[in-house]
């Protein structure tokens, strides 16, 4: 089951994964990204620290993956994180 958009819905995320006995996805709309994207691109807000702050929270929500346009960027911190 995909379930979107995540941020401001993240309880219903918990509900849907107690209700259903599959895996359940979440997807973070564009308008989530852009969002975080335009606030950093301004100076206004780590970009780093916000996506991924976001997308602990869905992943603390219980989202089995994320779809979102931040994957490649989250990948590599992830990866540099790690080194």
């Amino acid at each position: 089951a995909m379930a979107k958009p995540r941020l401001p819905y993240l309880d219903v995320l918990a509900s849907v994964l107690d209700a259903v006995d599959v895996p359940v996805w979440a997807y973070q709309v564009s308008g989530e990204y852009a969002m975080i994207a335009a606030a950093a691109a301004q100076g206004w807000i780590d970009g780093r620290g916000a996506t991924m702050e976001a997308l602990l929270a869905i992943r603390r929500a219980g989202a089995g993956a994320i779809l979102t346009y931040a994957a490649i960027e989250a990948a590599g911190w992830l990866r540099r994180d790690l080194e």
